[in-house]
């Protein structure tokens, strides 16, 4: 994956002469690959939405017993043929990628001293005022925001801390791994906020 990665980041470099944009087009370009699983994920997590007032009534009925709770839970996406980890399946697909990039960007000596904007004028190293990780982890609590709540209280309060914890994971991360993040966050958030409004109409 690392090959492929860097020979693709090559050509687009070749194409667009910033390895800032190349990284950009490769997120665009990897999002339009997978965006037909992308669809069937959101439409998947719509529905869960349609089914919050039911699963909130099975959580209250069940708050101090977690295994009935969650097979109640079960049995209602059963019912309904819904997925509640149909919207994962595109951020798991995209971890080889990310790996593949991870590498690139610290072993290809072409990407070593590309700048990106401002004070980032190393895309192979971490951003040294962390700006870039938090507007990341920002832009992936929006996301969050937009996906209707999952599981139980617990598992949606573990949900809602991951912002947090990938914002202090990729401060040490590459910028223009972040930068790869924060663009597919932003082209994910477009999506589905472009998706709901479709299906509203």
């Amino acid at each position: 994956m690392f090959n492929v990665i860097a020979r693709v980041l090559a050509w687009l470099y070749d194409f667009s002469g910033s390895y800032a944009i190349s990284i950009a087009l490769l997120t665009l370009l990897i999002m339009l690959v997978l965006t037909p699983l992308t669809l069937k994920g959101t439409r998947s997590m719509m529905r869960i939405q349609v089914l919050q007032p039911e699963l909130k009534r099975i959580q209250t009925k069940h708050k101090g017993d977690r295994q009935k709770m969650n097979e109640e839970m079960i049995e209602l996406y059963k019912k309904h043929k819904v997925n509640p980890l149909g919207g994962c399946l595109p951020m798991l697909l995209q971890i080889p990628v990310f790996i593949g990039l991870y590498h690139a960007l610290f072993f290809s000596i072409e990407l070593r001293g590309a700048p990106f904007v401002g004070w980032i004028d190393d895309l192979s190293v971490a951003d040294p005022y962390y700006v870039w990780p938090v507007v990341m982890g920002a832009t992936m609590f929006l996301q969050q925001k937009l996906n209707p709540s999952i599981g139980d209280p617990t598992q949606q309060k573990i949900m809602m801390m991951l912002p947090i914890v990938f914002t202090f994971l990729f401060m040490s991360f590459p910028s223009g791994l972040v930068l790869y993040w924060t663009i597919n966050n932003l082209l994910t958030i477009a999506q589905q906020a472009y998706i709901y409004k479709f299906s509203k109409d």
